[in-house]
C-alpha cells in the first residue's frame, strides 16, 4: 500500500504541475465528448500523460483505466483509474474547484487513492485499512445525524435527458437537507464528505474514473458509500455520507429517483 500511495501521489503531483500551469494561460485543443456540453482539452490529456508517466514508469505491468483514453491491459492484478482533471469545465471556465483523481485497485476494489487539487495544494490520501488524510493529517466524516441539517453535495450528466431526469429528483431531496452545493467536481465532493466539509454527497450518474478515489477516502474516514440507481444507461449513481445520516440519505435519494 505504501508504494501505491506514493506512486500516486508522484503521478497527482506532476499532473498538478501540468494543470497548474495550463490554468494560468490560453486554453487550448477544447473539443466536446459525450454531448455539446461536456468538454475535454489539452489540459486533460497533457496531465493524463503525465499521470501515466509516473505510473508505468514504477510499475509497468499493471492495467490502466484512464478517462482521455489511457486503457491499457495488465497482468499485475493492480488496475489504476485515472481522471486526470475532474472538473473540466471549471477549469476552462477559469474557476478554481478542480482536481486530479487517482485510484490503485485490486480484486476487492480501491486499495490505494489519491485525489488532489492543485489549487489549493490540498492532497487527500487513503490506504484500504490504513485510514484517510489530508496533506498527512488524519480526517474523519461528519458526526451528522439529522438528515433535516445535513450539507449535501451533487452533481449532472452533460447529457440533456439525463440531466432531467437528475433535476426531477432534486426538489423531493432539497426541501429534506439543509442545502444543496453543486460545485462540478465529483472527486472533491467525496474528498470533502471524508474530511466533514460536507455531511453528505449524492449523484445520479458516475463513470467509475469520477469516483474510485473518492469512494476510498470516504470509507476510510468512517463513512460509507453505495450505488444507487442511474438516470442513463451507462454509469453508475453514487450515495455517500457519515453513518449518521446515511441510511436516511439513501433512502430519500432512492424513493426520489422511484417518484421521478
Amino acid at each position: 500500500m505504501d508504494e501505491l500511495i506514493e506512486i500516486a501521489e508522484r503521478a497527482a503531483r506532476a499532473a498538478g504541475a501540468v494543470l497548474r500551469q495550463r490554468f494560468a494561460g490560453p486554453r487550448t485543443g477544447v473539443g466536446t465528448k459525450s454531448s455539446a456540453t461536456d468538454m475535454v482539452s489539452d489540459a486533460d490529456r497533457a496531465a493524463e500523460d503525465a499521470i501515466l508517466r509516473v505510473i508505468l514508469g514504477a510499475r509497468p505491468d499493471d492495467a490502466v483505466l484512464g478517462e482521455e483514453g489511457g486503457a491499457r491491459e495488465g497482468g499485475s492484478g493492480i488496475r489504476w483509474v485515472v481522471d486526470p482533471l475532474d472538473g473540466t469545465t471549471n477549469f476552462l471556465y477559469g474557476i478554481p474547484q478542480w482536481a486530479v483523481s487517482i485510484a490503485a485497485e485490486d480484486g476487492a476494489g480501491p486499495a490505494a487513492a489519491v485525489v488532489f487539487d492543485p489549487a489549493r495544494d490540498e492532497l487527500f490520501a487513503a490506504a484500504r485499512g490504513g485510514g484517510a488524510s489530508l496533506n498527512g493529517v488524519p480526517v474523519a466524516v461528519s458526526d451528522a445525524t439529522d438528515l433535516s441539517r445535513a450539507l449535501v453535495t451533487t452533481g449532472f450528466s452533460y447529457r440533456p435527458d439525463e440531466r432531467a431526469a437528475a433535476a426531477a429528483i432534486l426538489p423531493e431531496v432539497l426541501p429534506r437537507v439543509r442545502d444543496i452545493r453543486r460545485a462540478g467536481a465529483a472527486s472533491l465532493d467525496l474528498a470533502w464528505v471524508a474530511c466533514g466539509r460536507a455531511d453528505g454527497y449524492y449523484e445520479t450518474l458516475n463513470e467509475w474514473w469520477d469516483v474510485a478515489a473518492g469512494t476510498l477516502l470516504v470509507r476510510e474516514a468512517g463513512g460509507l458509500v453505495e450505488d444507487i440507481p442511474s438516470v442513463g444507461a451507462h454509469g453508475h449513481g453514487t450515495v455517500a455520507a457519515g453513518p449518521g445520516i446515511f441510511a436516511a440519505l439513501a433512502a430519500l435519494v432512492r424513493g426520489a429517483f422511484a417518484k421521478a
